[in-house]
């Protein structure tokens, strides 16, 4: 008899490696999940940093026959020393898997593919799936002769952008030219549209990725990794992003003229969703433990009532846009949900939230240092999100039907606060500069209450039914999946 799809899948086992920061081991972890239910063998390999505080937040980490945890070393030499829930240095990581992860990778294939660790149980590495700046996986993958997939935690105009940085150059626009403020490398005019790159025609250069930043034509950060995974990561048999084709229409569709190997699979936690409840769809990869009672807390506040703030796992808060923004909400008379991570304050620890604020917003708010997101944002009362627009979080609410307003901090937040806001429609913007109380709490007013809400959250809601259309059965991104395990991934 012939084998079934699922049995002829389970003779296939993939390598899961995401890049060791929360954000983006959240979507590789539901990735391998998806792949799991269709039949794959999954090693999920971790930075062992990481992977002992996975095991702290979650009191434990089991694997199972045929989706295992690895480790490999992140090469930063003060791992051991760093505090125990906190995010490590970015761009340390960025520079030390570039140049520290291979070797020990290569080690661990070996093993997974040893003859002693190999059966018809567990048979050898045959497709290894990589963040896209983790791009010592393509490299791995061509040793051991088997196909790499990409997989990229931001959308597809920021890569997008990557794709034209030479472009960027020629135009003069890269490297910025230094001037005698410390925050207006202008070059003139970081108003300026991207009018010359028409599907960009929409963004400014103060838009771009805070990487482009620089005045250094040498910038290592940008020439040496942010390109060159870039480059690599267009090398691979295919790549993944987790966005969704009604979405990102027009830049995929540039995209595919310059890597033709693409698939949308977005929103990822959609596609998670449909498994049955016998799947791994369950397991969890916070870093922090998260705190269930906020759910309970929103059960007790009316529909669309509450605005939810969190800025992610690496942003860092100075003590005068703490205070702002405490006074901010306090002021909105709002209900909220204002999440602090333990290390998301610069500076002493102790001095924490102004004196009075906890009293005056008792009745309004709770505040809680971690929370189970995705369930959040789907929970009827929450009325807007106040975020640091990280793409996980801006996938995450477009998804569940709620509005933004979006306060940028680095990297590709600045891009995707500007698609929710004039692209999409579902985005206010608080200005970037010096965050003040009476903004913060004109924003969340007009989302919560006032007519631009309205519109906003109107406009939500079908990004939400574009959403579930494209993860539903025969939708795009569904579609896109099975063509990638049918197609690129082996048999």
């Amino acid at each position: 008899m012939a084998e079934t799809y699922q049995q002829q899948k389970k003779k296939a086992h993939a390598v899961c490696v995401p890049f060791p920061a929360q954000g983006h081991i959240n979507p590789m972890l539901k990735l391998a999940i998806l792949l799991h239910s269709r039949g794959f063998r999954i090693t999920f390999v971790n930075t062992e940093y990481n992977q002992r505080r996975l095991i702290r937040s979650r009191g434990g980490l089991d694997s199972l026959p045929d989706f295992k945890f690895e480790t490999i070393p992140d090469g930063l030499s003060s791992t051991d020393d760093a505090p125990a829930d906190a995010t490590q240095d970015v761009v340390s990581l960025c520079d030390s898997t570039r140049n520290n992860c291979l070797d020990p990778f290569l080690k661990l294939l070996k093993k997974l593919n040893s003859s002693d660790n190999s059966s018809s149980s567990s048979p050898p590495v045959n497709c290894i799936i990589g963040d896209s700046i983790m791009s010592f996986c393509v490299v791995a993958a061509r040793e051991i002769g088997v196909p790499s997939v990409c997989f990229r935690t931001t959308n597809a105009c920021c890569f997008l952008v990557n794709r034209n940085f030479t472009l960027l150059k020629q135009k003069g626009l890269i490297p910025l030219i230094p001037t005698d403020s410390t925050t207006d490398h202008s070059n003139g005019n970081l108003e300026r549209n991207l009018d010359f790159i028409p599907e960009l025609k929409n963004l400014r250069l103060r838009d771009l990725p805070t990487f482009f930043r620089t005045t250094d034509p040498r910038d290592e950060l940008l020439q040496d990794f942010v390109m060159g995974e870039s480059e690599r990561a267009s090398t691979a048999s295919a790549i993944i992003f987790n966005t969704f084709d009604a979405l990102e229409s027009e830049f995929l569709n540039s995209l595919s003229r310059i890597c033709p190997s693409i698939f949308t699979i977005g929103p990822i936690q959609s596609l998670i969703h449909q498994l049955p409840e016998n799947s791994l769809k369950f397991i969890g990869a916070n870093l922090w433990t998260e705190e269930p009672e906020c759910l309970r807390w929103l059960e007790s506040k009316p529909p669309n009532s509450v605005v939810y703030v969190n800025f992610g796992s690496i942003t860092v808060l100075n003590q005068q846009q703490l205070i702002e923004l405490a006074w901010g909400l306090a002021n909105s008379k709002r209900n909220f949900l204002w999440i602090i991570r333990s290390d998301s304050i610069a500076g002493d620890p102790s001095v924490m939230l102004p004196p009075g604020f906890l009293e005056e917003t008792k009745e309004l708010g709770l505040i809680a240092k971690w929370c189970p997101q995705e369930q959040v944002l789907n929970h009827p009362s929450i009325g807007a999100f106040l975020t640091h627009c990280g793409w996980n979080s801006m996938i995450e609410s477009l998804a569940s039907g709620v509005p933004m307003i979006c306060w940028p901090f680095f990297a590709d937040q600045h891009i995707n606060c500007r698609l929710a806001c004039t692209e999409w429609g579902v985005g206010r913007e608080i200005n970037s500069g010096n965050l003040e109380r009476n903004e913060v709490e004109k924003m969340i007013r007009e989302v919560i209450g006032g007519e631009n809400g309205t519109s906003m959250k109107k406009k939500a809601i079908e990004w939400k039914k574009k959403a579930q259309e494209a993860t539903g059965i025969d939708g795009s991104s569904f579609l896109n999946l099975e063509k990638l395990i049918k197609g690129v991934l082996p048999n």
